[in-house]
C-alpha cells in the first residue's frame, strides 16, 4: 500500500477504511461481515480506521474493537470523532466540544474499543459555543497522558485551523472531497498544506452516486440519503447523467467508476503525499476495488478527461441541507 503522509510523524495507507456504514448509516449490516471487511482491509494494507463514538451509539466503536481483538494493535490507526449529540429518537441535538468532557468521551471510546490509546481523535465538527483552542488544549493533555497519539479536525475552516494549529500541532483535516465536493481546494487544502497537515478525504464517491452502481430507491429516506439535495428529484437524474460520462472515461481505461473516483482523489495529492482517501465498505469486496485505484495512476490526459465528463459547475445540489450546512464550519 502506497504511504501519505498526515501531520509531521503518521504514516498510513493512502487509502482509510469508514466504518460507519456498518452500522446502519445506510441501512442494516452485518457484523460478522463487518468484521470480516476490517480485517481484510488491514491485510490489504490499509492502516486508518475511522469511526465516531456516534455511530450506532457506540456500537460501531465495539465492533471495530472486535475486529482488532485477535490483530496486532499497531496494524490499525484508528481515528475517532467524538462531541456529537443525539437525542433517543436519533435527531441531532449539537455538538459538545467542552474541555471538562473531552476525557469523558475519550474514557468511554477506550472502553469500547477496548484499547489504551487512539492513534486520532478529533471532535465531530466544531462547538461554536466553545473556543477551538480550548478544545485541542483538552485533546493535547490526553496527548501528554499517551491517551491520544495525534489530534484532528472535521469540517473547520482554513481560520479555525490556524488557530489550533497555534496551540497544538494537527495532524490532519477530515473533510468531504470528491468529484462532486470540490470546496476545500479554495482555502482549506492550501492551508493544509502550508501548515503540514495532512487531509483525509471523506465522502470520495459522492454518498455513492460515484460508486457507479447506485439508482434510485424508495428505501432513500431522512435515515440514509433521502435528505441529501443531490439525491433529491431533479437533481439526482442531472447527477448520474454526469455519473454516465464517467463511466464512459473509465470504461476506456479498464477501471470502474469507483476506482476512477477514488484515484481522481488521490492524484489531488500525489505531489504531496497528504491525501487519504476514505472509503466506505461493509463487504470485503468493495476492500478490493477500493485497492485496485492504487494501480492506476491518473495522467493529465486521464485527469482532462475525467474533468470534461464532470465539470464542477454542472453537480446538481449542495451536499448537504441548508440546516446541516449551517452546522459546518468550513463552509463560512
Amino acid at each position: 500500500m502506497k504511504q501519505a503522509q498526515l501531520g509531521t510523524g503518521l504514516r498510513v495507507g493512502m487509502i482509510g477504511l469508514g466504518c460507519a456504514g456498518m452500522s446502519g448509516a445506510y441501512g442494516r449490516a452485518q457484523d460478522e461481515r463487518s468484521i470480516a471487511t476490517i480485517r481484510s482491509a488491514l491485510d490489504a494494507g490499509i492502516t486508518l480506521i475511522d469511526t465516531a463514538d456516534h455511530y450506532g451509539m457506540g456500537h460501531n466503536e465495539s465492533l471495530i474493537g472486535r475486529a482488532l481483538r485477535t490483530v496486532d494493535r499497531g496494524r490499525a490507526v484508528v481515528s475517532v470523532k467524538f462531541g456529537a449529540l443525539f437525542g433517543v429518537d436519533g435527531s441531532m441535538r449539537g455538538v459538545n466540544g467542552r474541555p471538562d468532557s473531552v476525557a469523558n468521551f475519550l474514557a468511554y471510546s477506550l472502553q469500547r474499543l477496548g484499547t489504551d490509546h487512539v492513534d486520532i481523535y478529533r471532535p465531530a465538527r466544531l462547538d461554536p459555543t466553545v473556543p477551538i483552542e480550548d478544545t485541542v488544549g483538552a485533546i493535547a493533555e490526553m496527548v501528554g497522558k499517551g491517551y491520544v497519539r495525534g489530534i484532528g479536525l472535521s469540517e473547520v475552516s482554513a481560520a479555525t485551523l490556524r488557530r489550533a494549529h497555534a496551540v497544538h500541532p494537527i495532524t490532519d483535516v477530515q473533510i468531504e472531497y470528491s468529484l462532486f465536493s470540490r470546496g476545500i481546494e479554495d482555502s482549506i487544502l492550501p492551508t493544509c498544506r502550508e501548515l503540514g497537515i495532512g487531509v483525509t478525504a471523506y465522502g470520495v464517491l459522492g454518498q455513492g452516486l460515484l460508486s457507479g452502481a447506485y439508482r434510485p430507491s424508495p428505501t432513500d429516506n431522512a435515515q440514509t440519503r433521502g435528505h441529501l439535495p443531490r439525491f433529491a428529484p431533479g437533481n439526482v437524474e442531472i447527477n448520474l447523467g454526469l455519473v454516465e460520462r464517467l463511466r464512459t472515461v473509465a470504461a476506456v481505461r479498464g477501471i470502474t467508476v469507483a476506482q476512477l473516483a477514488i484515484a481522481w482523489v488521490l492524484a489531488q495529492g500525489a505531489e504531496h503525499h497528504d491525501i487519504v482517501a476514505t472509503i466506505g465498505a461493509s463487504h470485503p469486496e468493495r476492500i478490493v476495488e477500493a485497492v485496485g485505484a492504487l494501480e492506476r495512476a491518473l495522467s493529465d490526459d486521464d485527469l482532462s478527461a475525467i474533468e470534461q465528463a464532470v465539470p464542477n459547475a454542472e453537480v446538481a445540489g449542495a451536499r448537504y441541507a441548508a440546516p446541516l450546512l449551517a452546522l459546518l464550519d468550513s463552509e463560512r
